[in-house]
């Protein structure tokens, strides 16, 4: 078996290839890859207009090629100039890009079918891409050695594009269950449809996930070791709703995904996918923010918080998991009766709401859920205080993976000076975002929090971006060019932690030393926890 850090590797590697296989697809049917071959240098405005595209999104697509090593970003955030080159491994890559077509006429295909069912139309059509696949799309590896990683890139996109989406539908279908995991099982007892079923496992079997043993399958230790993560795909495979649409985004109607009835789904993500992802995905932080929790909830009575209040709760999880925490693990646990907790959870989304009374109600946990928006804190605190005498300064205030996805709003006041340290790619509904607007956003976005976290601090949980020189070089270690191509088509907004402290900074708001944690730790770091405190 191969090592762990290897098995990441190819995890990380998947990722990379659900979203770089449809945007270098999309960008090579438009010719923009035949430009950049031609010329090896275009700023992003002569692109914009030579391929009539909507800037704010191209630039995200430029960037994810060079997170990937295929183009060098030029950034001059002073000048708010862009401009891309095409490197030795692009050169390599970029005539290889029509191999992605089978793989992307998949992932559109597979939208006219049900979310949450193998259905026999694309798992044929998946199942002659796994049968080209096995014999490496015909590809004669070169004996050049950059030229054979450039090669063999691309296929583990090819292998992440059939893998992933499978390993999530998988997932969810209960395939990861110990009843498969600890015996062998025949195709049939998963799926009715056993013998297309069984195509994908001998692909998993190929990949030496599973053994055959007579027509019977059992799990190896690699295909344990991904069975057990299946859900660190689930965020990413969640967003493919945006990526069938890249052409669109891209060169036509930047709004298609947005341009929905008030209260429809939403159409850029699966929703319910991605919570399953998340949580799977996110256990590991939690203990560190168990960690927070604990030593506030242990001080003298006086110097504790009224309670906590969780906002864009979701389904009630994370507001369950940390009253029972403190319940169980504190000396506030212990006197919950002379000094009760309040637990307020807040969302924008009325269902999630719904969904959070009734988990709590089961729980048998008292707590106030009410409608809220991350960026109206002072509607939330009237609320609060009119209709439940609760002070919001008198709260922690927690919040995960949030602040990123605000719905932008133009900075009312514009700082002199202000050059951005960010090498983001940032959109809203296709137009480019420039990055020092980006951060007098953020900026205001804090300072409306400021007045009501001094006192107890805001814990929060960030997603964070990392220059794309640094992700090309440290391929297989950062799911970063995952996080930037989802996040970037869909208008959120992910900054380097330094960038984050730094804005923080400007509203106030400063990172307890203590309680700070990213993750992994070293400069590829692309989540952090933090407990801003005012001075």
């Amino acid at each position: 078996m191969r090592n762990k850090a290897e098995l990441r590797e190819t995890i990380f590697r998947h990722l990379d290839g659900l979203v770089s296989a449809p945007t270098a697809f999309a960008l090579h049917e438009k010719g923009v890859l035949t430009h950049l071959l031609t010329h090896k240098k275009a700023t992003l405005s002569e692109l914009v207009s030579a391929f009539k595209a909507n800037e704010g999104y191209l630039n995200v697509a430029l960037r994810v090629l060079s997170s990937q090593g295929w183009l060098e970003q030029h950034l001059d955030n002073a000048t708010d100039e862009i401009a891309y080159s095409l490197t030795e491994r692009g050169a390599i890559a970029f005539p290889l890009v029509p191999l992605y077509a089978d793989v992307v006429r998949l992932m559109k295909l597979s939208g006219k079918f049900h979310p949450r069912k193998f259905e026999k139309e694309p798992y044929q059509v998946w199942a002659q891409i796994a049968d080209r696949y096995r014999h490496n799309y015909g590809i004669p590896f070169s004996e050049n050695a950059q030229e054979r990683e450039v090669q063999e890139q691309l296929l583990t996109h090819i292998e992440g594009m059939l893998v992933g989406p499978t390993i999530v539908l998988l997932g969810m279908n209960g395939m990861f269950h110990k009843y498969f995991m600890e015996t062998r099982f025949s195709p049939e007892e998963f799926h009715e449809n056993h013998e297309d079923f069984r195509k994908i496992l001998d692909l998993f079997t190929h990949l030496g996930w599973f053994r055959k043993v007579n027509e019977q399958y059992e799990y190896t230790e690699e295909g344990i070791f991904f069975a057990k993560r299946g859900s660190a795909y689930g965020v990413t495979v969640s967003y493919i709703p945006t990526f069938r649409h890249l052409d669109e985004l891209i060169f036509g109607d930047p709004n298609i995904l947005w341009n929905k009835p008030e209260g429809a789904p939403e159409l850029h993500v699966d929703r319910e996918m991605n919570v399953w992802g998340s949580g799977g995905a996110h256990s590991t932080y939690f203990n560190v923010i168990d960690e927070i929790i604990i030593e506030l909830f242990n001080r003298p009575i006086e110097q504790q918080p009224k309670g906590i209040l969780d906002m864009g709760c979701g389904n009630g999880a994370f507001l369950q998991h940390m009253f029972e925490v403190i319940d169980r693990q504190t000396e506030r646990g212990k006197v919950l009766d002379q000094y009760p907790l309040f637990l307020v959870g807040a969302d924008f989304n009325q269902a999630a709401l719904k969904v959070t009374r009734a988990n709590l109600i089961k729980a048998d946990i008292w707590a106030k859920v009410i409608w809220g928006d991350i960026g109206r804190p002072d509607l939330l605190a009237r609320d609060l205080l009119e209709n439940y005498n609760i002070d919001l300064k008198e709260l922690l205030n927690v919040r995960t993976f949030l602040d990123h996805n605000r719905i932008w709003e133009q900075p009312a006041t514009r700082t002199e000076g202000r050059i951005s340290e960010s090498t983001g790619a940032f959109a809203f509904r296709g137009r480019r975002l420039n990055n020092n607007e980006v951060e007098d956003n953020l900026l205001e976005h804090l300072q409306k929090w400021t007045p009501y976290v001094g006192k107890f601090g805001l814990l929060a949980m960030e997603l964070h971006t990392i220059p794309p020189a640094l992700a090309a070089a440290n391929l297989g270690k950062t799911a970063a060019t995952a996080y930037d191509a989802t996040h970037g088509f869909s208008d959120q907004y992910i900054v380097e932690v330094e960038v984050f402290h730094k804005v923080a900074g400007e509203a106030g708001l400063y990172p307890e030393k203590g309680a700070f944690r990213r993750f992994p730790d070293s400069d590829l770091a692309t989540i952090s926890i933090n407990l801003l405190k005012g001075h």
